[in-house]
């Protein structure tokens, strides 16, 4: 007869079955799974990402300075930082609330939707630069219109923002989703028949439930919108210090063989994904323990 003990840390548990373990892999073989997969981490991450450190200072550190200090890097890194704070915050609210719908009530076109969500990961991010190129372009279909209106959306501002909501807006809900359906419903409807309202259930029964995995949502969320490339890459037009972001100012330099002040831009953009895997992995323990204690909670109850 078979036991399942909880052991002391939420993340492991034991089967056990007359005391013993029940299937253990031999010695041989997790050696062999572990050591490729640490090599092949060694190989395609480690090594690179000291590979763009090692380049970013191989001329010294004053050259490093110099290199993010330059015009047209600042100019990069703000717009950058404005795009991503604003497609974040736009994600954000559309993800809560494509979550909150598809994960608390039944609809028609629910699959649809979920559908919908999950477009951006199917589609090339070239693709989708080249559709609003389409749609808002001198020659799309809204191109004449916003000639006359004197309202330029391709190789400006507007388009970086447009490309990047568009590329990053499924990973708030998609992270959310998940963690609300396993959370239930037994806990907003007994905050109903207590008379609640529907933002008093958000605020205080909801949002606390799913605070881990909204600040997970939004480290990937914003880790995608910093590094995002290909879209941006058609729609910005490339222009030095006004719509070049971090990355394809990257690109630039490299291309004019300012290979050292181009690493410099890459270490700076390569320290925030270090510190959103760091973030990243502390969020993910925090909703381990978070979704341990709440089943733990259910099942004494």
């Amino acid at each position: 007869m078979s036991q399942v003990i909880f052991a002391e840390t939420p993340t492991k548990l034991l089967t056990q079955e007359f005391g013993r373990v029940v299937h253990r892999d031999p010695l041989w073989a997790r050696i062999l799974l572990i050591g490729t997969a640490s090599l092949f981490v060694v190989l395609l991450v480690l090594v690179p990402v000291a590979f763009v450190f090692v380049e970013a200072l191989s001329k010294g550190l004053s050259v490093f300075w110099q290199a993010i200090n330059h015009p047209d890097a600042v100019a990069a890194f703000k717009l950058t930082a404005l795009t991503s704070t604003i497609a974040v915050a736009l994600n954000l609210l559309f993800g809560l609330a494509a979550a909150w719908a598809i994960t608390k009530f039944s609809f028609r076109g629910k699959s649809f939707l979920v559908t919908l969500i999950d477009l951006p990961f199917s589609v090339s991010p070239v693709i989708s630069g080249l559709v609003f190129v389409l749609l808002f372009g001198a020659q799309g279909w809204f191109g004449v219109w916003l000639q006359q209106h004197d309202i330029k959306i391709i190789f400006a501002w507007p388009s970086i923002l447009l490309a990047t909501i568009f590329v990053t807006f499924p990973f708030i809900a998609r992270e959310l989703m998940p963690v609300m359906e396993a959370l239930g419903h037994e806990e907003e409807e007994a905050a109903v028949t207590l008379g609640a309202s529907g933002w008093q259930i958000f605020w205080r029964v909801t949002l606390p439930n799913i605070r881990w995995a909204l600040f997970y949502a939004v480290i990937l969320c914003s880790a995608r919108a910093i590094g995002e490339f290909g879209a941006v890459s058609v729609v910005s037009g490339h222009i030095r210090g006004e719509t070049n972001t971090a990355p394809l100012h990257v690109e630039l330099l490299y291309n004019e063989y300012a290979t050292a002040a181009a690493f410099s831009i890459a270490a700076i953009l390569a320290l925030f994904a270090l510190a959103s895997l760091v973030l990243k992995a502390m969020a993910e323990r925090w909703i381990t323990t978070d979704l341990y204690s709440d089943f733990i909670f259910r099942s004494k109850t």
